[in-house]
């Protein structure tokens, strides 16, 4: 008999333990199948019940902000009693568990004076055992997990409990403090959405000339909508800002944006840059690998300068605009996204389109909302904001404090800039950071901003015009630029001051007018 209840004994504690095993084990799993804290917490808690019988339980977590310890998920009580559970640090049992740092077990909490009872949840307590335990991380208290029991010989031990619940409660430290870390990413995500919509918002772009708000009037008529756009414009224009803007003022704003230079990869790598590659699809490739169109999912493409596509790669892109669908490199697999397109060539396409050199096609269907960027030079308007604006970025950036006279921003204002606002920016970075002096004057403008270009000179007169004509006006307009001063004139033309003054003399120039 005594060995029959020996072996009877001995099943039992196995049976024990591997319903401990397999609870702890579906605890880890149900805390990493995702970031949703109550639910995860929740069925965490129904595991304690289902497989170690704890007729109720509670997770409580610590609010930093009121120092009240809350219910966040529980098993056994109602909604009501969830609302009322709240406990202040060392108030009731759980409110000692957590100021202890020490697990409490009341072997009957209809004899415990402590217990509070605060839910309301327990309206027939003797009998009733109550365990409670800190969740704690790297001595960072985090919250208390509780259960309540109700012993017999078969359910084992309060010791038994006391090892699993702390088990439980070390891993429920760990998800609260992975879910904390992951809730930050996300609200530092979502600012960062927030800062750049706003930074990309098109109020933001500096642009009042008549152009400019063609260019604008077209944006806010594009960008709520899932048409693909085609921006053209010189190099430096801007194409990516209002790439960027479209995407912000889309209904995809809260998705990625995605930007490739179709011109900046080597013809053999642009396929796997775009589509992504499987594992094994070529040397070097030791692991499957996303492309740009996967990354985008849910949000925009911006593929600049695409009349640089090779034609081998110009089908496959007709087909993501078409079906939005393709496969990866060395893959079978179809691959479906939900991606917008949005396009950006400084090429002539069509040109491209008659040479055999672009997809026609492909052209008409990435030219369904084309969007031309006007070049600087035919946003005079524009220019003084663009410049001051240039001018206060770099002056803090760089912690100077540099202006312009109204003599070197006349320069900059006839400038024609080839560039576009990209070789501006680039120009009054330049000037913040090398200028000596707070103040820059024309004569301390490089040469190129005088001789290269001056905007309108070569356009002032007609190809009759006799060379010595031209002569004469580009001097006269040096001078009126410089206040009739021969040796800053002189600077402006890259001539000398002697040179100069023979030909103001030689065009009956030597007074001013």
């Amino acid at each position: 008999m005594k060995q029959g209840a020996d072996i009877n004994q001995k099943t039992e504690l196995v049976v024990r333990k591997n319903r401990e095993l397999a609870a702890i084990l579906e605890v880890s799993r149900v805390l990493t199948a995702s970031f949703d804290l109550e639910k995860n917490l929740s069925s965490t808690m129904s595991t304690l019940g289902s497989l170690l019988e704890m007729q109720r339980g509670c997770v409580f977590l610590l609010d930093r902000l009121s120092g009240e310890l809350r219910i966040v998920a529980a098993h056994g009580l109602t909604k009501d009693n969830i609302e009322r559970g709240k406990y202040r640090i060392g108030e009731g049992i759980v409110g000692r568990v957590l100021e202890k740092r020490s697990p409490m077990v009341i072997p009957n909490i209809g004899k415990e004076p402590l217990f509070l009872n605060r839910t309301g949840s327990r309206p027939e307590k003797d009998g009733i055992s109550f365990l409670s335990v800190p969740i704690e991380f790297k001595g960072e208290a985090l919250g208390v997990l509780s259960v309540d029991r109700i012993y017999s010989k078969k359910h084992g031990n309060v010791d038994d409990d006391l090892r699993v619940l702390t088990i439980v409660a070390s891993l429920i430290a760990q998800f609260v403090r992975l879910w904390e870390s992951y809730e930050n990413v996300e609200k530092e995500k979502e600012n960062l959405k927030i800062e750049l919509k706003e930074r990309y918002s098109i109020d933001n772009i500096i642009g009042k000339s008549d152009r400019m708000q063609e260019v604008f009037a077209a944006v806010h008529r594009v960008a709520p909508t899932k048409a693909t756009v085609l921006l053209r414009g010189e190099s430096g224009t801007g194409k990516e800002m209002i790439a960027k803007a479209i995407h912000y003022m889309s209904t995809r704003s809260k998705g990625p944006f995605i930007k490739f230079n179709c011109a900046s990869i080597p013809e053999g790598l642009l396929e796997s840059e775009l589509f992504g590659h499987e594992k094994g699809a070529f040397t070097g490739a030791i692991s499957s690998r996303k492309g740009k169109f996967e990354l985008a999912n849910k949000g925009t493409v911006f593929l600049d300068e695409v009349g640089d596509l090779p034609l081998t790669l110009q089908p496959k892109i007709l087909r993501v605009l078409q079906e939005r669908e393709f496969e990866r490199v060395g893959g079978e697999k179809t691959i479906k996204v939900d991606v917008r397109i949005i396009t950006a060539t400084s090429r002539n396409l069509e040109g491209y389109v008659s040479q055999g050199k672009f997809r026609e096609d492909l052209y008409y269907r990435l030219n369904v909302i084309p969007i031309f960027l006007p070049p600087l030079r035919d946003r005079g308007d524009d220019l003084p904001a663009l410049i001051d604006y240039f001018l206060t970025k770099f002056n803090n950036e760089h912690d100077r404090s540099v202006n312009l006279d109204r003599g070197a921003l006349q320069v900059l204002m006839n400038y024609e800039w080839p560039g576009n606002v990209r070789e501006l920016e680039n120009t009054v970075e330049r000037l913040v950071i090398m200028s000596t002096a707070d103040t820059i004057t024309s004569s301390n403008l490089p040469d190129s901003l005088s001789i290269r270009r001056l905007k309108g000179l070569s356009r002032s007169v007609s190809l009759t015009t006799n060379i010595e004509e031209i002569e004469r006006a580009n001097i006269r307009d040096a001078l009126e630029k410089t206040g009739w001063v021969q040796a800053r004139a002189a600077k402006l033309l890259g001539i000398t001051p002697r040179q100069i003054g023979y030909k103001m003399k030689k065009y009956g120039m030597e007074e001013r007018d």
